[in-house]
This record gives C-alpha cells, sequence and structure tokens, in this order.
C-alpha cells in the first residue's frame, strides 16, 4: 500500500530543468519534499527517497497525511483483549 500510495503522490510532482542543467521537482500539498538531481531520472529517486522519509516521520508524530486518488496512509490501534 505504501509503495502504492507513494506512486501517486509522485505523478503529482512537478519538475523543472533550472538554468544550471540539473533539475527540481516538488510536490504540491506535502510541504517539505522536494529535490534536485542531476538528471530527471535522479531527481525522481531522490524525490521518492524524499517522500518516504516524509511520510515516516509523518507517522510517527501522528501528524495527518493528505489522501491521494482515494489511498489513506494511517496507523489503526487495535484493543488486546
Amino acid at each position: 500500500m505504501i509503495l502504492e500510495y507513494c506512486q501517486k503522490v509522485l505523478e503529482k510532482a512537478d519538475y523543472k530543468k533550472l538554468e544550471d542543467n540539473t533539475w527540481f521537482a516538488e510536490i504540491s500539498d506535502f510541504k517539505g519534499v522536494w529535490a534536485n538531481g542531476n538528471t530527471v531520472e535522479e531527481c525522481r529517486k531522490e524525490l521518492f527517497t524524499v517522500l518516504e522519509e516524509w511520510i515516516i516521520l509523518k507517522l510517527r508524530d501522528r501528524d495527518p497525511i493528505p489522501e491521494v486518488d482515494g489511498i489513506k496512509v494511517e496507523i489503526t490501534e487495535l484493543a488486546v483483549a
């Protein structure tokens, strides 16, 4: 589920080629999730890593994570008898 969520989020990324011929990418609604690289593929891989780390931090801190295309990432707790 996490992989599917990340793939959906990455589809919403905005990529820009900078004046120095490197690439920059960010995902709106995901504050702090951005990356840059020498190629668009390197930039995409870095963006994926940053997104994974962002999700882990959000889960750890119990912060809300945006729903994307009907996919939710959240921790559910089960009562143990």
